[in-house]
């Protein structure tokens, strides 16, 4: 409470100072605005004295005739607009200062109203300083304290550190004394250590000598070897340089031989080269084949020799088959050298064919051939090496002979396979689908085991000799777990691509594994192929596909038209060139007029080959000139040739910069060819009046565009033609062919605008616009004008006749101004869609064919119209307003202003009070609203002008009327408020004393003068507006309070169609959730408060201000399926509320009146409401987003607690979020409860709370009923008597609990034993120990406690709860811990509402030894009852009593006498057997002694002995007769004893004691 009267006064201090800062704002502006004023009339003052003098000078100058007095006028003239500036300045200034000053007034009023709160601050802020002084002496008190107990807490800190110190010292005292013994120590092992190392040192040094002696001998031995090769190797150079001279010889010889026959010597010499070095390879390749055979052998010998020891050391392990093993090892040790003589004889016999073949192909083939063969040599080694490798046996025996398969499954780590140059093990090439299908649970899977994401591994646009990775992910999709084991790529990917399985043991379903694909290209083609896996279902495979770089070329137009065109002009068009693809290409344009066949397509060379080609022309000029003017005569056949030659060797895989080391002739050829054929394009591109642009060749990149421009010049008249192609150097890319066409037309005077276009003109109204005639002639000539005859009403050309020079141009004004008869004169007129078409001509002198254009226009109308010519407003209160609503169209194709003028004073239009802008065929609702001011009939017009003053009349009459009744206010505003929350608006609805309370005869002829009016509101139907009363009566002159409240609402058909958009988009719905509100119990309260009846509404719902209309569900669901409080419904719900912006309604209500009060039968029958006396309640509700939701109980503002029992209480969590933006500042306000009873056991409550903030007040309904609980003990008397137990040992009872209540009620049980205080109980106990008369009737409540401590009574449960209609258990437990007859204690069963259902007192007693005696008169004073329950060390007289032979026992008899006759005293005893958990326990035996002594005395005791099993007791019967000579009022006294047998033996001594009295019953 204190912070928020704090928080209130400083955000009082905080208004009030920006209230004093806004007055001094204010109070400034006016001063300065003051000022200004004084300054700018200061300064009209000094401009009007000026402007005087000026006049009287301009006077004194007009008398004198001067010059000056045009110079005089203009300063003048200057005077007079500065001072027309100035008073308009000074009326601004004045118009300012009068806001500033009522400004300034409303800010000082203001600072009136608050001067008393001012006064109350100024207390509340000395107040707070007080206040704030005192807590600050209060805080320099505390912090005094805490100061001092910082000194204290310095101080134990500084001890606590000096004792550390010491202790530390003495520590490290000590560890000082343990580093040195054991340095000690370390001292004599580090000496051995030293000596141990000197000594193998030594032998190292011994060792390095020796080592270093064979070192020298080994290069002595070097040496030497070199010296001899050397000599050996000068002997082969001698030998070689004497042979020199000869072979040279044999090579001239060859040449000229080889010349001779016309063979390219050195071509043949390049192949012999290469030859020799395929042979030098080959025996190379030959002699590692045969070391590594050796190195083979020697392992697999070596490997027998290690398989015979480790089973000579497995001697005592039985092995039946080592003689098969052994036969099948040395078996296969054979069929390996068989193996590899074959392979190397092979080998042998492909290398003697490669050398036959050899001879036959070109050196590029031989260059590629060699590397194939060497990878296939390293191949067959690869191979081999993987097959001698599966030939070796595992180390382990019998291992051999298990499943592969098994052995694989049973991997503990993942394995991580690479696959490089490996044929795949399954022999169809297709495993995508599995042969079988497999079922697992009951489901039968079809189809791959595992999906692979991408399904396709796809290298593009590769390169040779890159690397390229892609990842995919395999991913088990069958019903059980299965593994992945890689097989194999396809045999064309095995020598480029590698791939990598990253897989564990076992892939459970849905569970994924990684593999990584690398692909290295080594030659440039398109690959296609698969890797293959294996899997527990069963065999798929991954297609892999690599596709090269490839050009894919394109352009976007292959026609072009460049239309008729006057001879003169130059026009050009732009084409562009796209390269779609990621291999560059060079293109050129070609005109020839022959066009290559597609099936032998001529491709460029690259641009390497063109700069050989430009060398080798500039070497060999004569040839080239040759050549080029031979390709030129022979035309087309030879070069048709020479372009199949080039591109056959293209086709064939030849570059330019093979071909020329191959031929080198063949190089300046195609160039001349290509030469040739470019003179040709250049010499046919720049024939006729189409020509190409400069770019006509070039290259063109990956993803790249090249403009490509074509002209046209026309200079001869006529059809131009031109036919060209786009060639490119890449041999998949076909030309492109382009068709270019264009019209020349040879005319000495033209148009310059073929059309004039008016675009849109309106009737009546003037246009013009310029005509440009254009000549080339060379002498001038005359022009004439014509306009068709239907036209000529309509459109003229001034001048009708001009002439126009020479090679010059001449603009003629052409003005339209269409008639409203244009559709009657023109042909050209087309009525429905307004469109003109003139055409034009223009004659010239001299020549023949005349000028023709043509002028086109859209003629529209300029009319407005109404959609009715008269409005009737009908009666029309003069307390309200009647509005009624007509349509305006623009009947034009232009925009039109509109305007209503001189618009009387009871009508208003809207919108933009009667002014817009309608657009073409636009219709606009204008709004007219008619408020009468007197009671009379009214008839006017209403003119409506146009941008282009035209007049459009509208008839409009109404009838005004006095209504007897009147609203305080017709129009209510509410502020925003939000979903959820509500406002309230309070009105008065007044019956006015009036002369003649009813309107004149001709308006309302059927009222009539009565004093008592009665009204009745008409509410909307599922609205959210309701008022209060809606219903009543008036008399003359009083006045009713009416209540208004707006409560914004979501629509329920809202929430389910918003319910079904969430469906649809999340998915279909469970079936429970449609049954949900089937199936559930709905319980409805008993009375149902607040009903109300709904009656017909005017509703106008002008505008939604959420800009989303709801969209109708497209499926079939119902909106009827979603039932309301499901939880698809409230998410729906919740939905609207969190995108929820604003909304505006507007409701009209009416009031209905009616004349006097109806009768008692007339009630409920329709009243006969008038129309004339109805009155209209305008409502305006904006509602908005709530910035509070409840978001628990599925989103109900209803929290219902149900049925709780009377004194329990229930608590239920309530969720309220902030959807806002901002925070917000809430408060908790609970209203009156309303408190109803409906039976005699259940009670209604009804209670609202509301959490207020700034922007709303969310209220929610507490609602609960209270029921009575109805709870019975099932027990029958007050008394739970437990008998005899052992002490240490429990005897258990259990009492019923019914409960009678239709809910659960809770319930707890006491003890008297453990109340807070026991000082009546100790009364009563004192009470009844020393009091034992009959004539008093107190009785105990706690007896007897254990020593221990312990409660010698407990209850199980304390407490609990009993569901509605059923019982519960309540278990009493009694566990003595000595012996004592007078445990006791009393059990409260007590509601939650304080309600006893029973109290029962409880009784116990506990012995030793298993029999006892009990219905006598104890003579012993128990002390254990009368001390308090702490003393527990002084209880041991009941301990002491036992260990006693004989226990005393008294036993009372009082014989009854009524007239005379006595009647015998009876009284019977009782002996137990206490019954026992513990074996050892048994039954008991009793008898009496000394019976002839009682018999004397006239007792008789039956029966006299007997026996008594465990846990029964046996009665005694003690009957007392007086003998004859008895005398009255004589007390007799015996003693017998009784003895109990059991696990031990007591006697008792009975004493008797008889008498006879004659009250006795």
């Amino acid at each position: 409470m204190i912070h928020a009267k704090t928080a209130r006064m400083f955000k009082l201090r905080r208004n009030l100072d920006q209230l004093d800062t806004l007055h001094q704002q204010k109070e400034q502006n006016v001063i300065n605005a003051r000022e200004e004023l004084k300054l700018c009339r200061q300064n009209i003052q000094s401009l009007m004295e000026q402007r005087d003098c000026l006049e009287r000078e301009i006077e004194q100058q007009k008398r004198d005739n001067s010059v000056a007095v045009f110079r005089l006028r203009a300063q003048h003239k200057h005077l007079c607009q500065t001072l027309q500036s100035e008073e308009e300045l000074e009326g601004n200034i004045d118009r300012v200062l009068k806001q500033h000053e009522l400004e300034l007034t409303e800010i000082e009023v203001e600072l009136g109203r608050v001067s008393l709160l001012r006064e109350e601050l100024k207390e509340e802020e000395q107040v707070f300083q007080v206040l704030k002084g005192q807590k600050a002496a209060t805080r320099l008190q505390h912090e005094k304290q805490a100061r001092k107990n910082l000194q204290l807490k310095s101080q134990l800190l500084r001890d606590k550190q000096a004792e550390r110190i010491t202790r530390e010292g003495t520590e490290c005292q000590k560890k000082i004394e343990e580093v040195q013994a054991s340095h000690k120590v370390a001292s004599k092992h580090l000496k051995k250590t030293i000596d141990r190392m000197q000594q193998q040192k030594a032998e190292k040094d011994q060792q390095m000598k020796q080592i270093q002696e064979k070192r020298t001998q080994a290069v002595n031995s070097l040496k030497l070897n070199i010296a001899a090769a050397h000599e050996s190797l000068q002997v082969q150079q001698s030998g070689a340089r004497a042979n020199a001279p000869r072979k040279e010889h044999q090579h001239r010889q060859l040449t000229k031989s080889l010349q001779t026959q016309g063979t390219n010597s050195s071509r043949h010499m390049y192949q012999q080269k290469q030859l020799e070095e395929r042979k030098r390879k080959q025996e190379e390749v030959e002699e590692r084949q045969k070391s590594k055979r050796v190195e083979i052998v020697a392992k697999l010998l070596q490997e027998e020799q290690l398989v015979k020891s480790r089973k000579r050391h497995q001697a005592l392990v039985p092995k039946p088959s080592t003689t098969d093993k052994r036969s099948s090892q040395g078996g296969a040790t054979e069929e390996l050298l068989l193996y590899l003589d074959d392979r190397s004889s092979s080998a042998r016999e492909e290398g003697a064919t490669v050398s036959r073949d050899f001879s036959d192909i070109s050196s590029s083939s031989s260059a590629s051939s060699d590397n194939e063969d060497l990878e296939d040599t390293m191949h067959q080694e690869e191979d081999l090496q993987s097959h001698i490798d599966s030939l070796i046996k595992p180390e382990f025996s019998g291992l051999w002979d298990q499943n592969y398969k098994k052995f694989l499954n049973e991997k503990p780590t993942s394995v991580q396979t690479e696959v490089k140059q490996e044929e795949p093990a399954m022999a169809s090439p297709k495993l995508n689908m599995p042969k079988s299908a497999k079922k697992v649970h009951g489901k039968q899977f079809k189809g791959t085991s595992f999906s692979s994401n991408p399904d396709i591994i796809f290298f593009k646009d590769f390169e040779v000799g890159k690397k390229y990775k892609k990842k995919i992910v395999l991913t088990n999709v069958s019903y059980m777990n299965s593994h992945c084991r890689l097989l194999g790529v396809s045999a064309n990917l095995k020598n480029c691509i590698t791939i990598n399985l990253d897989s564990p043991d076992l892939l459970p379903t849905g569970m994924s594994c990684d593999v990584h694909a690398v692909f290295q290209p080594m030659i440039n083609e398109d690959l296609e192929g698969e890797v293959q896996f294996s899997s527990a279902v069963g065999p798929f495979s991954v297609s892999v596909r690599c596709t090269t770089k490839r050009c894919d070329m394109e352009v976007d137009e292959r026609f072009i038209d460049f239309g008729m065109h006057v001879v003169g002009q130059a026009i050009s068009r732009t084409i562009i060139l796209t390269n779609k693809g990621a291999l560059a290409t060079l293109f050129s344009l070609e005109t020839s007029p022959f066009v290559i066949p597609e099936s032998q397509p001529v491709r460029m060379l690259s641009q390497a080959s063109v700069n050989t080609c430009q060398e080798t022309s500039s070497k060999n000029p004569t040839s080239d000139n040759q050549t080029s003017s031979a390709s030129i005569e022979t035309g087309e056949p030879q070069l048709k040739q020479e372009c199949h030659r080039l591109s056959d060797k293209l086709l064939q895989g030849h570059t330019v910069s093979e071909a020329s080391a191959a031929d080198p002739q063949a190089v300046p050829e195609a160039c001349e060819s290509i030469d040739a054929v470019s003179q040709m394009d250049q010499s046919n591109s720049e024939f006729g009046d189409i020509s190409l642009g400069n770019v006509r060749g070039g290259e063109v990149g990956p993803f790249e565009s090249i403009k490509l421009e074509v002209l046209f010049t026309p200079t001869i008249p006529g059809e131009a033609k031109l036919d060209f192609h786009i060639k490119f150097s890449d041999l998949n890319s076909k030309p492109i062919p382009i068709q270019v066409r264009g019209v020349a037309a040879s005319i000495p005077v033209w148009a310059e605008r073929s059309t004039i276009d008016l675009k849109i003109c309106m009737f009546d109204h003037i246009y013009q616009d310029i005509i440009t005639i254009q000549s080339r002639s060379s002498i001038a000539l005359k022009l004439t004008f014509e306009v068709c005859s239907e036209m000529k009403k309509h459109m003229e050309v001034h001048p009708k006749t001009c002439f126009i020079q020479a090679q010059s141009s001449f603009n003629a004004l052409l003005k339209f101004q269409p008639r409203c008869s244009l559709a009657e004169d023109a042909k050209c007129y087309d009525r429905d869609t307004g469109v003109l078409e003139v055409p034009m001509t223009v004659q010239v002198a001299g020549q023949m064919k005349p000028v023709h254009f043509t002028v086109q226009a859209i003629v529209t109308s300029s009319d407005l119209q109404f959609d009715r010519t008269e409005v009737d407003f009908g009666y029309s209160s003069i307390f309200q307003s009647v509005k009624s609503s007509v349509h305006l169209t623009n009947l034009s194709l232009l925009p039109q202003d509109f305007g209503f003028l001189d618009v009387p004073e009871f009508i208003e239009v809207q919108p933009n009070d009667g002014f817009g802008t309608l657009l073409p065929q636009e219709t606009m609702e204008i709004f007219l609203i008619f408020n009468a001011k007197k009671a009379k009939a009214s008839s006017f017009k209403l003119s409506c002008k146009s941008g282009i003053n035209r007049d459009f009349l509208l008839s409009c009459r109404a009838v005004g009327f006095c209504p007897p009744l009147k609203l305080s206010h017709s129009l209510v505003k509410f502020g925003a408020t939000a979903v959820g929350s509500h406002s309230t608006v309070v009105l008065h609805l007044i019956n006015h004393k009036t002369k003649n309370n009813q309107p004149k005869q001709p308006i309302s002829p059927g009222m009539a003068p009565i004093a008592a009016k009665m009204f009745s509101f008409a509410l909307p139907e599922d609205s959210d507006i309701s008022i209060t009363p809606s219903a009543g009566s008036l008399l003359l002159g009083e006045k009713q309070q009416i209540q208004v409240t707006f409560r914004p609402r979501l629509r329920e058909q809202e929430i389910k169609e918003e319910a079904l958009r969430l469906l649809h988009r999340l998915g279909p719905l469970p079936e429970k959730e449609f049954e949900k509100n089937s199936h559930t119990k709905q319980q409805q309260d008993p009375v149902e408060i607040g009903k109300e009846k709904k009656t017909s509404v005017i509703l106008n719902n002008n505008m939604t201000s959420d800009g989303k209309t709801t969209d109708q569900p497209t499926e079939s669901t119902d909106t009827a399926e979603i039932q309301q409080g499901s939880q698809l419904y409230e998410k729906a719900r919740l939905s609207l509320l969190c995108s929820f912006t604003q909304r505006f309604r507007e409701y009209s209500i009416p009031c209905y009146v009616l004349d006097g009060e109806p009768s008692e039968n007339d009630i409920e029958t329709q009243q006969p409401w008038s129309t004339l006396n109805t009155l209209y309640l305008k409502l305006q509700c904006p509602a908005i987003q709530p910035p509070l939701v409840v978001i628990s109980n599925n989103g109900h503002n209803i929290i219902d607690f149900h049925q709780v029992a009377v004194g329990e209480k229930k608590i239920k969590k309530i969720m309220v979020q902030n959807i806002s933006h901002e925070s917000l500042d809430v408060s908790f306000y609970s209203a009156y409860m309303d408190q109803l009873c409906l039976s005699e056991n259940l009670v209604k409550y009804c209670e609202t709370l509301e959490v207020h903030s700034h922007r709303m007040t969310l209220e929610m309904t507490l609602s609960g009923d209270g029921v009575v609980p109805v709870v019975t003990c099932i027990q029958s008397g007050d008394l739970l008597d437990f008998g005899y137990v052992f002490e240490e040992e429990s005897a258990s009872k259990v009492v019923k609990l019914q409960n009678s209540s239709v809910v659960a009620v809770k319930f707890r049980v006491l003890l008297a034993s453990f109340c807070p205080s026991r000082t009546q109980g100790e009364a009563d106990d004192v009470a009844h120990q020393l009091g034992s008369y009959k004539d008093i009737k107190v009785q105990p409540k706690v007896g007897t406690q254990n020593y221990s401590g312990l409660s010698v009574f407990s209850v199980v449960p304390v407490e609990g709860s009993i569901a509605p209609g059923q019982s519960k258990d309540v278990t009493v437990t009694f566990q003595p811990d000595h012996p004592s007859v007078n445990y006791s204690d009393r059990l409260t069963v007590e509601l939650m509402n304080k309600s006893k259902v029973c109290v029962m007192d409880l009784k116990g007693a506990a012995s030793s030894h298993n029999m006892y005696l009990y219905g006598e008169e104890l003579l012993t004073m128990p002390t254990g009852a009368l001390l308090p329950p702490l003393i527990t060390g002084l209880q041991l007289t009941d301990s002491e009593v036992m260990e006693k032979p004989t226990v005393s026992v008294l036993v009372t008899l009082q014989a009854g006498c009524c007239t005379g006759a006595i009647t015998p005293a009876v009284r019977e005893l009782q002996v137990g057997c206490i019954r026992s958990a513990q074996p050892s326990k048994k039954s008991g035996e009793f008898h009496w002694d000394n019976l002839a002594l009682l018999h004397q005395q006239g007792f008789n005791v039956e029966p006299s002995k007997g026996t008594v099993e465990a846990g029964q007791t046996r009665t005694i019967v003690v009957t007392w007769t007086p003998h004859s000579g008895y005398k009255p009022y004589e007390m007799v006294q015996t003693c017998a004893l009784l003895t109990l047998k059991g696990d031990e033996r007591y006697v008792y001594k009975v004493t008797l004691m008889a008498s006879v009295s004659t009250t006795a019953d």
